[in-house]
């Protein structure tokens, strides 16, 4: 019993750093790749979200393939089972999925628009709707020490977010316009997360299917949605310069960046919970702004901004500490 809880913490601790890596490194390499000065057409953001989503659905094949002994008749038995023999089951997955798909085209449309800082502390707002419709969707109680920490941690961000006067010379620079538009795709990304995540949380808990099987429900949906909005947003350059134009080895790098995460994620719901899983966004926030600073050289923090992230970090633990063992505040 013990050894069996000590590994579920272990694996929730390795999920939510794995997390942590990868949210750092994809906002930094996806902002890198929108912003880079190139020869010839840049890479269609919209062709790059069905990429991922393809190589998404590949691997968690390979993972329900690896569950099954690797046994070609089980995976094929197994598939046939759970997808096709299922198509209410299946079809349930086709409301996050539309919303993850416009999420993840959001993403590229923010970070065309706004730099890496303002855009990952802006998308924080995600860790609140997502515990609003937890609350609201799946009963869930939240403590007084959680209700806290989601009420400093939204101060935190406010401080790490504070204009700076190098900043404000730096956002002079960007066109009001495309920080509005920069904003507004974060904002509707905030909501759009927040419901997806505790939707495909509600539909996790309530079914016995593996997290791989309804990736793979996902990954469909996703690639189905994806193409239809490269066809009705990119259908003309696409004519032009085909799938890949404009893709390199930084393109390729962000494709399965973004592609790592919704199985990281997918994991860290199964072993943590999602709001967990937005506290290691914030570290994470903190390590983008770290990396800005000293490698990329585009961000100097102030004392505010360092007084913003010890909130964020208490804010962490704070969440996660619970006054009484006994007894469990979330109604079924």
């Amino acid at each position: 019993e013990r050894e069996s809880r000590e590994m579920s913490t272990n694996l929730k601790y390795l999920s939510l750093g794995i997390l942590v890596f990868q949210t750092t490194s994809l906002v930094l390499t996806m902002r890198y790749s929108r912003t880079l000065k190139e020869e010839g057409p840049r890479y269609l953001s919209s062709t790059a979200v069905v990429i991922a989503e393809l190589l998404k659905i590949l691997t968690c094949v390979l993972l329900v393939y690896k569950d099954s002994k690797c046994n070609l008749r089980t995976l094929n038995r197994v598939l046939h089972d759970e997808i096709l023999n299922k198509p209410m089951e299946t079809l349930k997955l086709a409301i996050p999925s539309g919303i993850y798909t416009l999420q993840n085209n959001l993403l590229y449309v923010a970070l065309s628009n706004l730099d890496a800082a303002t855009y990952q502390v802006t998308y924080q707002l995600k860790i609140l709707t997502t515990a609003l419709f937890s609350v609201s969707m799946l009963s869930k109680k939240l403590g007084i020490y959680q209700w806290l920490s989601l009420v400093i941690l939204m101060t935190g961000v406010a401080f790490v977010q504070w204009p700076s006067d190098s900043q404000a010379t730096a956002a002079k620079e960007h066109s009001a316009g495309s920080q509005f538009v920069g904003l507004m795709a974060v904002l509707i990304a905030c909501f759009s997360s927040g419901f997806a995540g505790v939707y495909f949380e509600k539909i996790l808990k309530e079914t016995k299917q593996s997290v791989w099987i309804r990736n793979i429900q996902l990954g469909f949906f996703g690639s189905v949605f994806g193409l239809m909005g490269v066809y009705i947003y990119d259908g003309e350059q696409l004519s032009k310069n085909g799938f890949f134009q404009g893709y390199n080895k930084l393109t390729w790098i962000v494709v399965v960046l973004q592609a790592l995460g919704g199985l990281v994620i997918a994991a860290v719901i199964k072993y943590a919970d999602n709001i967990l899983k937005g506290f290691a966004t914030s570290l994470s926030i903190i390590l983008s702004t770290l990396i800005s600073y000293f490698w990329l050289q585009d961000f100097v923090p102030t004392s505010v901004f360092f007084f913003g992230a010890v909130l964020v970090i208490a804010a962490t633990f704070l969440y996660g500490y619970d006054p009484k063992p006994a007894g469990n505040p979330i109604k079924a």
